[in-house]
């Protein structure tokens, strides 16, 4: 244990933060923690109906100090001195409002419950207006400032957010500095930072959200900004035009967070980078294979050469970014905003009347009630699979449509809705869920078609997370409907463990991020062969999941111009 050298990978999740800490050696796990965020968890700052999905930065930091203790309290023993490095990721785009200081406003007097002084999550589409003025902007502009986040600029994205609060809240927009991802945050804080400025932006983040590009070395000018709305103006001069790959240090602990920690100041702290980027590499991904990292939504990523990306332009994903999964190569990304997520609001639907009926029955205890719906709650996914698993495949079934939460590739458009049709009086519970399965799936199938459109052939696909490893019915059906074989990894928790990568190499202790997979890489241990008696079935369904889709695209008004706006801007 003396000889070995240790390493913490931070996963900072949607509904919680894991820390795990990893022999850089060998990656072996030799402790894990999980921290379910409280203020997310009791629902607060967020609206659903609105798209408002806000987050509190001390859920984060809480989190960050509960989760790394543990592990280190779990490994024993001298571990604590063996730790040489420390990485992060997070969801993504999950910008907040920073002062001078770099600290979040949410941190700071008067704006503790504001939801716009806390981050606006990744699947926070209250600026779907934002964005839709963004691309037209661009259109008119010049500079072709879009091609490299594949023509079309999402509401889930850093300037769209930014935007947006600045004309809601003027007492946050006297109040901000800067606008600065989760994933550049959680290492700035590690390290003591104490001005803005010095905080060192990821490429992963600035690349595929924030428009930098090394073509317009760095970002679009800030005319393009403030012809936009001259609420922008400057804020792209305090980004500065240097990014970093996740290989990179962004310093050492700082006195503070190592006492908080119980580490050493010798501790390297990575740059940090979106979730689905470092799932990807603690995946193992390859170049031309399909590496999905499958959980509330999904990341699509795709590493290629750079020779072989000269003078391609992905159209309609979430960018081609040089570095943003590994240093030298082209990262490309794409993902559905609803996967898990989809499961999980059917599941919270049927649920309906055990958690509003049961607590009240005259027949049952209350504590036989809680133990009751706990026990439902946990069992009805896995029997719904069963039961939809056993169903004849029939041409007529229902048809589902998966934008429940718009759509976020190919083509983002967050203001779509999702859909079903083919519904009967037989209609049951189980039918519906294959519906929603089979959905999912052409989703997913949507974003391989493209990539093979535009030219970037896709050899086969990897899954990653927990729906990857504990839905089988899931993944057979996405075998059935891509027709391609899908290998899945060992780990379950791959983003944390990518980071455990990305922080042994920036500590030195493995050469490159490639060095680093082969070293701390687990492996697959399960593959999902599609079935060639359901392929032309699937293949089907997919095409009037194609029509269906463009019957709901076609009914969605396109948002009316400012006129106010317009004329200002070009004025």
């Amino acid at each position: 244990m003396a000889h070995d050298s240790f390493v913490i990978g931070i996963d900072f999740g949607t509904d919680s933060v894991r820390s795990m800490l990893v022999n850089a050696a060998n990656g072996e796990e030799l402790a894990t923690s999980v921290f379910y965020y409280p203020r997310w968890r009791d629902g607060l700052y967020c609206d659903p109906a609105s798209n408002q999905f806000r987050q509190h930065p001390s859920d984060y930091i809480e989190g960050l100090e509960h989760t790394v203790r543990a592990c280190l309290e779990q490994a024993g023993g001298d571990a604590r001195k063996h730790v040489k490095g420390i990485s992060i990721d997070t969801t993504g785009s999950t910008p907040v409002a920073v002062d001078r200081t770099g600290t979040p406003l949410a941190l700071t007097a008067g704006f503790e419950q504001n939801p716009h002084a806390m981050f606006l999550l990744w699947k926070d589409h209250t600026s779907v207006g934002e964005a839709a003025e963004i691309n037209a902007h661009a259109q008119v502009f010049g500079g072709n400032y879009l091609q490299y986040v594949g023509g079309i600029y999402s509401s889930e994205w850093y300037w769209a957010k930014l935007l947006h609060t600045l004309r809601e809240d003027a007492a946050v927009r006297n109040a901000c500095y800067t606008w600065v991802e989760h994933c550049d945050w959680i290492p700035f804080l590690l390290t003591g930072g104490q001005r803005a400025e010095d905080i060192k932006r990821g490429v992963c983040a600035a690349g595929h959200k924030g428009l930098w590009a090394a073509a317009f070395h760095g970002y679009p000018p800030d005319e393009f900004f403030t012809s936009l709305d001259p609420l922008l103006k400057g804020y792209v001069q305090t980004l500065g035009r240097e990014t970093y790959t996740a290989a990179q240090a962004a310093g050492h602990l700082s006195a503070a967070w190592a006492a908080r920690l119980g580490l050493s100041t010798e501790v390297v702290v990575g740059i940090g980078a979106f979730d689905c980027h470092m799932g990807a590499v603690g995946g193992q991904i390859e170049p031309y294979y399909l590496s999905k990292v499958m959980g509330t939504s999904t990341c699509d990523m795709m590493v290629i050469p750079r020779p072989d990306m000269e003078n391609k332009l992905v159209s309609g994903i979430c960018g081609q970014v040089d570095g943003s999964i590994l240093p030298g190569m082209i990262g490309l990304e794409a993902g559905q905003s609803a996967f898990g997520d989809v499961y999980a609001w059917y599941k919270k639907l049927l649920l309906w009347p055990i958690e509003n009926i049961l607590a009240g029955s005259s027949l049952i205890t209350s504590e036989t009630a809680r133990e009751l719906t706990a026990e439902l709650s946990d069992k009805l996914i896995a029997t719904l699979a069963v039961q939809a698993g056993q169903l004849p495949l029939d041409e007529h079934d229902e048809l589902a449509v998966d934008w429940l939460n718009g759509r976020r590739t190919p083509d983002a458009n967050q203001r779509l809705t999702g859909g079903i049709m083919g519904l009967n009086l037989g209609s049951d519970a189980p039918a519906l869920f294959k519906a929603w399965v089979e959905t999912t799936c052409f989703g997913a199938r949507a974003i391989a078609d493209r990539f093979q459109h535009e030219g970037i052939p896709v050899k086969g696909i990897i899954a990653l997370g927990g729906v990857a490893r504990k839905a089988p019915y899931v993944m057979q059906v996405m075998a059935n409907v891509m027709n391609k074989s899908i290998r899945i990894h060992r780990s379950e928790q791959t983003c944390a463990l990518g980071a455990a990568m990305f922080a042994a190499t920036a500590a030195g202790i493995h050469p490159s991020a490639e060095v680093a997979m082969q070293a701390m890489g687990q492996g697959f241990d399960l593959t999902y062969d599609p079935q060639p008696a359901a392929v032309p079935y699937y293949h089907a369904r997919y095409k009037k999941y194609q029509a269906f889709g463009a019957m709901i695209e076609q009914s969605v008004e396109p948002l009316p111009a400012d006129p106010q706006r317009v004329q200002g801007a070009f004025a």
